[in-house]
């Protein structure tokens, strides 16, 4: 496996559990009250904002050769760190 490939699926895994997170504060917000739900909301759509640029990058590096995959792996990696940060922020915000 190369460096890129395993890169890959790192980063991939990572998306994935974020989603889970993300789906963990929809259900949450379902649980809410109304004023609460619309604060739940809006943090999902960020979210779901951020996670949607990391898979941008995702596939963009999977289309990228073999020599110019690190120039890519640089702004996946700030885009899922961006997205964890979110996600923990979100979830410190609405911890019950």
């Amino acid at each position: 496996m190369t460096d890129k490939n395993a890169f890959e699926q790192k980063q991939e895994a990572k998306i994935e559990q974020m989603n889970a997170e993300i789906e963990r504060l929809k259900a949450k917000a379902k649980e809410a009250d109304a004023e609460s739900r619309i604060k739940y909301q809006e943090k999902v759509d960020e979210l779901e904002a951020l996670r949607e640029v990391a898979k941008t990058k995702l596939d963009k590096l999977k289309q990228s050769s073999e020599s110019a995959w690190t120039d890519i792996s640089k702004g996946l990696d700030e885009a899922t760190t961006s997205l964890a940060t979110a996600i923990k922020n979100a979830s410190q915000e609405f911890k019950s």
